[in-house]
């Protein structure tokens, strides 16, 4: 019982270490990058940044980018709905809309109310 406790987190990790070890950079999300350019490092000759010769994201493009990066899922796409087929007019909150064909009357939960004298003792 003792042993799988250090054992069960131990194997959990690795496996968790190997699969970013092992994943693919490609499936990664592209971006403009650094702005490094082609800087190089002396000793080695390698690269200083993840992504030499890309441009920095400054400006308007940036902007727009990062305003647009999740328009795709949070922008909402309601399904069409077959009793909005006969809406003539939506005049607002509260109001009941126009509609093509037979009108819903709905009368009110009360007609009339009685007035009750307050009788103080």
């Amino acid at each position: 019982m003792n042993a799988s406790l250090f054992i069960y987190p131990l194997a959990v990790s690795g496996v968790l270490v190997a699969a970013m070890a092992f994943s693919n950079p490609a499936l990664l999300p592209q971006h403009p990058g650094y702005p490094m350019g082609k800087a190089t490092d002396p000793v080695n000759g390698q690269p200083l940044a993840n992504d030499p010769g890309r441009a920095n994201a400054v400006g308007e493009s940036a902007l727009s980018k990062a305003a647009a990066f999740d328009n795709g899922h949070v922008s909402q796409q309601l399904s069409i709905n077959d009793q909005n087929q006969r809406l003539l007019e939506k005049p607002g909150a509260g109001i009941l809309p126009k509609v093509q064909g037979p009108q819903i009357v709905i009368d009110p939960p009360v007609k009339e109310g009685t007035k009750v004298q307050a009788s103080p003792q």
